[in-house]
């Protein structure tokens, strides 16, 4: 008995060392799928977001400061970019910000395989000038990349390392530049707060944890080890959740710090909201782990009224924006224009001849006419 209870903690110490020791070399997290592009279908697009029945905005901070906190937490909004917002090592995040830059430069040429980017000057040089404010004024210890995706799917997502891209569909979707800044935000706050080194250290947990059922034996071990499997996606469900409720906290403070209304954070997912209402299943896709339920938007509209010190101007929306907005909507209709002649231009093909018979006629192939050169000789009549 003794031996086997030594067997078995030695063979957890083996197991348990081996992903950390992975976590510490950069370029390598075989527990995680890379991203790739999803297909468009089935996903909100920007006419429909466009077309939703428009919400009233939220209503703006107007609390007393003196009674804000200014403990240097994580809702000490004067403390961004001076505090620890899940990016500490230790047992909740194995995986350096190293390692995280690196497998994000990975994903980032993956992804930059299998779609179209915009390359218009004068979009990207908006939209990177917007996240760069977002970025310097969040918790973000990495310097960002920012790409724009020609996609009408309404989505954005930062990797790992500061690697953005913006689908275009976001853009156009966007009634005001605050609500393009508010879901910018969002997702930087996922790379401020290493979800991903944090998603992938319990990953790891959670695979380790399934150890022991594997020394036990018997119907009651492969019963557990089962259990433990089909408790994976729940768990992941649960923490992805957790993660996405973080960064909507944190993305308010980010595009408030950079000007923003924080109301049109919620204004945006309330549009989201009624567009899922008028057409169910819209946003099964693209929110499945963050959907913009009602229990989110109050939640975020309690953070703006109790975290957020009141101003006397934000910034709503910009002449810039709605100038960037219309060039990008004439390049998508010039797309969409020549894709249309595309699909309808004609083709020569030749005419099917049956089994190969003739024409009907009781001509063949080799009955066609052909051109010969005239004989011009004198002797010729």
């Amino acid at each position: 008995m003794k031996l086997r209870c030594f067997a078995i903690a030695f063979a957890l110490a083996a197991f348990s060392a081996g992903p950390w020791m992975q976590a510490q070399t950069p370029g390598q997290s075989p527990t995680q799928q890379p991203p790739t592009s999803d297909p468009d279908q089935g996903q909100p697009k920007a006419g429909d977001v466009q077309n939703a029945p428009a919400q009233p905005p939220a209503t703006l901070p107007t609390h007393d400061d003196s009674q804000l906190k200014h403990d240097g937490g994580q809702n000490d909004v004067d403390a961004v970019g001076n505090r620890n917002v899940g990016c500490g090592r230790g047992v909740g995040n194995w995986y350096s910000i190293e390692h995280q830059v690196a497998d994000g430069r990975r994903y980032a040429q993956m992804i930059e395989s299998q779609v179209k980017l915009i390359n218009d000057p004068v979009i990207t040089e908006y939209v990177n000038r917007i996240g760069q404010n977002i970025v310097r004024n969040s918790d973000a210890q990495v310097p960002f990349t920012i790409k724009v995706i020609d996609s009408d799917v309404v989505n954005a997502m930062a990797l790992p390392g500061g690697f953005f891209y913006v689908n275009s569909g976001l853009i156009l979707a966007a009634d005001e530049e605050a609500e393009l800044a508010g879901v910018m935000a969002h997702e930087t706050a996922h790379v401020a707060a290493c979800h991903y080194g944090r998603e992938m250290t319990r990953a790891n947990l959670l695979q380790m944890a399934s150890i022991p059922f594997i020394f036990m034996g018997g119907a009651i071990g492969y019963a557990g080890y089962e259990a433990a499997g089909l408790a994976i996606p729940m768990t992941f469900l649960k923490f992805s959740r957790g993660f996405e409720a973080q960064a909507d906290y944190l993305g308010i403070q980010y595009m408030y710090r950079a000007g923003y209304d924080p109301s049109a954070f919620v204004s945006f997912f309330e549009k989201l909201s009624a567009m899922e209402k008028k057409k169910p299943g819209t946003l099964s896709k693209a929110f499945e782990t963050h959907p913009p339920t009602a229990d989110r938007i109050e939640k975020a509209e309690e953070e703006i009224q109790k975290i957020l010190p009141s101003k006397k101007e934000y910034i709503v929306t910009t002449s810039e924006f709605d100038e960037v907005k219309a060039r990008l909507a004439s390049i998508e209709n010039r797309h969409k224009v020549i894709d249309q002649k595309d699909a309808n231009k004609p083709t020569l093909r030749r005419a099917s001849t049956g089994n190969g018979s003739g024409n009907g006629n009781g001509q063949t192939d080799d009955d066609r006419p052909t051109l010969q050169r005239r004989d011009d000789s004198p002797n010729s009549n």
